[in-house]
């Protein structure tokens, strides 16, 4: 009897455990679907913005090494405009505003920065340690995620390994 109750207990509990994970990853997917951030010029930025472009976010920290060794890889990859890419750089860990942009302007970085918060952090995922890097297509799906040192090569290599979606035009159909 004990053990048809637990199996009863059990079928019952599946339906309505099923249905809250599929929220939570829906609601978490619909959350890294577009994000809203501003950068440190107050300057915003969504995902939707960038349609068509890929989209790189970096978390870092002024004070982690292999974050400001990956950094002139990224001001690189941000000034490349053949490969369609923008950096958007998401600073972790700060004292202060202007402990950022006084180190981000004193490596010459180019790409827009954003004071990160655990909010920030929400909408695009977790940050398990420092650097971590989110790649987005340029339709905007999430498609690479790394914790540790990124380098421009590997996100080059990456990008052009992709297969891009065919666009159909009307001189196409013809």
């Amino acid at each position: 009897m004990v053990k048809m109750m637990q199996t009863l207990q059990s079928v019952r509990f599946y339906p309505m455990w099923l249905a809250g994970l599929l929220l939570v990853l829906a609601s978490s997917w619909v959350l890294a679907s577009d994000f809203k951030m501003t950068d440190t010029n107050g300057k915003p930025h969504t995902l939707s913005g960038y349609k068509g472009k890929w989209v790189l976010v970096n978390f870092w920290a002024t004070w982690c090494p292999p974050c400001l060794e990956e950094i002139p890889d990224l001001i690189a990859l941000h000034e490349n405009k053949k490969n369609n890419l923008v950096v958007i750089g998401v600073a972790m860990d700060y004292r202060n505003a202007q402990q950022v942009t006084d180190f981000a302007e004193g490596l010459l970085v180019e790409y827009p920065i954003v004071l990160g918060t655990a909010q920030v952090a929400r909408q695009i995922g977790p940050v398990e340690g420092l650097p971590t890097t989110y790649l987005y297509n340029p339709e905007g799906k999430l498609v690479a995620h790394q914790v540790g040192l990124i380098t421009r090569a590997a996100v080059e290599s990456y990008i052009a390994s992709t297969p891009t979606r065919p666009t159909s035009s009307p001189a196409s159909k013809k």
